[in-house]
């Protein structure tokens, strides 16, 4: 795995009251990743770009949900979520450069 290629799997944090009690009560971070991203890459991206140790990923595919604008119907993109849980002790502070 290059490290071109694991700087671009993590996409972005899921923001979320539901992923907030899972990163303060079991040390569970929730993430989009790319569509194509594998267990073993995830894992290494997040070491990677926060220093921490991954003790599990799993990963969910979430479909698109389907919206209609007037009479046009209308379907969201499928993407991936990743739920990470970090070793005891480690910790992901998102807010160190506010």
């Amino acid at each position: 795995m290059s490290k071109e290629r694991l700087m671009k799997i993590l996409l972005a944090p899921v923001v979320s009251e539901k992923s907030s009690t899972a990163a303060d009560g079991s040390r569970q971070y929730t993430f989009k990743v790319d569509t194509d991203a594998t267990k073993p890459e995830i894992s290494a991206a997040v070491e990677l770009l926060f220093d921490v140790k991954v003790e599990k990923v799993q990963t969910i595919n979430v479909n698109g949900k389907r919206k209609r604008f007037g009479q046009i119907q209308g379907k969201r993109k499928d993407w991936k979520k990743a739920m990470v849980r970090l070793q005891e002790g480690q910790d992901i502070d998102f807010a160190a450069g506010a």
